[in-house]
């Protein structure tokens, strides 16, 4: 770094800018091609890892000519501007600015789409980070036509393009439902789920997190299952990497949102996987114990009863998994229909006297579960639980510029938070800022989803831990605690809006708890 901050300070900069225009003062031989590549070159590594270095570039005039020199004859020279325009935009808002103020889309979507692995992997690199933590830049890409090409790169020779594209689908899906379902429609679920069979550790990663991201959508969850995602995924949970592992937990959790995924769930083994996962990091395990509890309010109605038929018709080894996750997922109130009236009871004997001793040991756990359930006081008797106690960073730090490290952007307007407090309360906060993801180091953060008056009432039970829920605004908040997975926020809201059940909205009231999986609410 101190090289780099010398051979700046000697005036270097505006020497290597002035080549970069060589070609317009001299016939373009093979020694001014090498020479302009060669600034470039030595641009990028001048800038690498050094803010105030890209900062000088910018103020030195050296962005307009690396845009240009992407429309080079040479691609190398193609190659080392687009390398030195990754570099300067990394981090740095206002050489993004300018990179796209001087039109460089275009070009760096039509390099996208070159059969030259090295020039589409430097033009993805360019748009990757043109886009990160930049709502609007990102809006700009997408509306400039970078899709398709993107998803396309899913498909390159290249395995490090591929994972550009894919961290870059998971930006693009990230908060825009329309954009979530249209990656789907054109066609990206089918190679990401080939990219999780991959060896490359970091091909899987990001393509676990891109599935993730697709999966909040919840006609993609029912498609990312059927064609194929839930057993690679699941297999995932044994990886060693924790950073892999929580991205498929992650993924695995959208899946599990949909009805119609339940079933496959179940009869591929998932529950068990879940059940036996040695996870590395302590959001992983939340987010497992959240899947099992998705998963367990959806053992009623049409689920119930497919799985019922599962147990009578299918193969012995899946008429065993079906007992065993209902075993420790059904309601007390259908242990008999299941386990008398349908056999379930003989399914998990038969686990107990198998020469296998893991099914022994399953077979054993489900039984102690069966009977625990059993001896368990009913619902409504219940006393509700205790609060899980938690420390709260207090109402003085709401929307407060001090010390805060992270902004969000809802309707246009900043709002000043601490990633410490978003991190201790969900499961949503420690997969965005803990994961292998963007926001991990993005400043700004946008909402599109949520208006203010909701997201601020949000944050103020993070900060507080309490907060007065009105009737007027308990449906949209209690939509915006299901996203974040706030538990007791979603307690209040459901508490407010059952208060105002009556025989005409009883219906709308039921949809409103499938939704936003209110169960206290459904129970009302």
């Amino acid at each position: 770094p101190e090289h780099q901050q010398l051979i700046v300070d000697s005036g270097a900069l505006s020497h290597l800018v002035n080549l970069l225009r060589r070609y317009k003062d001299s016939p373009t031989s093979r020694a001014v091609i090498s020479v302009i590549r060669r600034a470039a070159d030595a641009i990028a590594n001048l800038a690498h890892e050094n803010s105030s270095i890209k900062t000088r570039v910018r103020m030195e005039g050296g962005i307009p000519p690396l845009v240009e020199l992407l429309e080079f004859t040479d691609t190398k020279v193609q190659r080392a501007a687009a390398g030195a325009l990754r570099t300067l935009a990394f981090k740095n808002d206002e050489n993004k600015n300018q990179i796209v103020e001087c039109n460089a889309l275009p070009t760096l979507i039509s390099m996208l789409r070159s059969d030259d692995a090295a020039i589409h992997y430097e033009a993805v690199g360019v748009i990757g980070n043109l886009v990160h933590s930049s709502p609007n830049i990102k809006k700009e890409v997408l509306a400039a036509g970078a899709l398709q090409p993107v998803i396309g790169l899913l498909t390159s020779c290249c395995s490090e393009s591929q994972r550009e594209a894919a961290l870059l689908l998971g930006q693009f899906a990230a908060t825009d439902s329309d954009c979530k379902v249209h990656i789907v429609q054109r066609g990206a679920v089918r190679p990401l789920i080939e990219m999780l069979h991959s060896p490359d550790i970091q091909l899987k990663e990001m393509s676990a997190f891109a599935l993730g991201r697709l999966a909040q959508d919840t006609h993609n969850q029912a498609g990312i299952a059927h064609m194929g995602g839930l057993v690679p995924l699941l297999k995932l949970l044994d990886s060693k990497n924790g950073s892999l592992q929580h991205n498929a937990a992650f993924a695995l959790y959208g899946l599990a949102d949909n009805e119609d995924n339940v079933s496959d769930f179940i009869r591929v083994g998932g529950v068990q996987r879940l059940q036996d996962g040695e996870f590395i990091v302590q959001a992983t395990k939340d987010c497992v114990a959240k899947t099992l509890k998705r998963l367990e309010e959806k053992i009623h109605g049409r689920v119930l009863n497919h799985l019922l038929y599962l147990m009578r018709v299918a193969e012995k080894p899946v008429q065993r998994r079906v007992a065993f996750a209902l075993a420790h997922l059904c309601s007390p109130d259908d242990q008999r229909t299941i386990f008398i009236d349908n056999n379930g009871l003989e399914l998990l004997l038969g686990l107990l006297g198998s020469t296998n001793p893991k099914q022994q040991l399953d077979g054993a756990v489900a039984l102690y579960k069966l009977a625990s359930k059993a001896m368990t006081l009913s619902p409504m008797d219940a006393a509700p639980p205790s609060p899980t106690p938690q420390v709260y960073l207090g109402e003085q730090y709401v929307n407060n510029a001090t010390l805060s490290d992270v902004t969000f952007l809802v309707e246009g307007r900043r709002f000043y938070a601490h990633r410490i407090c978003l991190l201790a309360s969900s499961d949503a906060f420690r997969a965005m800022f803990d994961g292998g993801y963007r926001e991990k180091d993005a400043r700004d953060i946008e909402i599109p989803n949520i208006r203010w008056e909701v997201f601020e009432l949000m944050m103020r039970f993070i900060y507080t831990g309490s907060v007065d829920v009105s009737l007027d605004i308990a449906q949209d908040l209690l939509g915006a605690a299901d996203q974040y997975l706030l538990e007791g926020l979603k307690r209040l809201c459901e508490y407010t809006i059952a208060q105002d059940v009556t025989l005409d909205n009883v219906s709308s009231m039921y949809e409103l708890s499938e939704s936003f999986h209110a169960i206290s609410l459904r129970h009302t």
